[in-house]
């Protein structure tokens, strides 16, 4: 079933179809973690955009940027298409329909910020998920985790900056695709449910031919103890 649903940044509309895998926070965190790290990029490529959340939300924070969402599922991907056309912002967010694992999806794309909020699960990982559509969103299918960083570096073309949002437990796998393909760690920033415990998110920066130094920013918390929101992830949201 579809809805449109109002998820502010500035009044912003995103179409969603409960049929397909919907948005959540750490998509939302990734966006702000970008942005706050490259706020003036000029062309802004998001891998694996799912229904445009991420494109929607940064063209939104960066009013000047060009940005391309690529995604591997046609109904999602004509989906972010229409969301941009509802928020009049169709001449500079484009939706491509492809597959990262071919190199002919991003053949001839550059940009100076990539960011990618890939399916969690390794292929043959993890719990199957509910119907197709929501399985390949979450668990490696046709492109795997190297693919996506592979990706990046080509679109990068050896300078800027790769931003990916993941679990903690695949942060071996980043450190190694990525300073594989010259894709520095320089930051990384973990994501708990509340103080106290376990992060389940992991966010990272990776620069394009940068140096070997990686820094450690504060634990982000979303939840208080009550179960509202903390104030940064109110920030974050642009509630507060």
């Amino acid at each position: 079933m579809e809805r449109v649903e109002n998820i502010g940044f500035g009044d912003m509309k995103l179409i969603q179809d409960t049929d397909y895998f919907c948005y959540g926070i750490d998509a939302v965190i990734l966006a702000d973690y970008a942005h706050s790290i490259c706020p003036d990029a000029g062309r802004i490529v998001d891998l694996g955009t799912g229904n445009g959340i991420i494109p929607v939300i940064l063209s939104h924070k960066n009013k000047s940027a060009e940005i391309t969402g690529i995604e591997l599922q046609k109904e999602p991907a004509e989906t972010a298409r229409r969301s941009c056309e509802l928020n009049g912002i169709k001449d500079r967010v484009f939706i491509r329909n492809g597959d990262i694992a071919d190199p002919e999806t991003y053949y001839g794309i550059t940009a100076d910020v990539v960011t990618c909020n890939p399916p969690y699960f390794a292929r043959g990982g993890g719990i199957p998920n509910g119907t197709g559509s929501r399985y390949t969103a979450r668990h490696e299918t046709t492109a795997v985790f190297e693919d996506f960083v592979k990706a990046a570096a080509s679109i990068l073309q050896g300078k800027g900056h790769f931003f990916i949002v993941h679990r903690p437990s695949r942060l071996v796998d980043i450190f190694y695709y990525c300073r594989k393909y010259r894709l520095e760690p320089k930051n990384i920033r973990y994501v708990a449910p509340r103080a106290g415990e376990i992060p389940n998110i992991v966010l990272v920066h990776c620069a394009a031919g940068g140096g070997k130094e990686l820094r450690t920013g504060r634990t982000l918390y979303v939840y208080n103890e009550d179960g509202s929101y903390t104030d940064e992830i109110e920030r974050i949201y642009e509630r507060k």
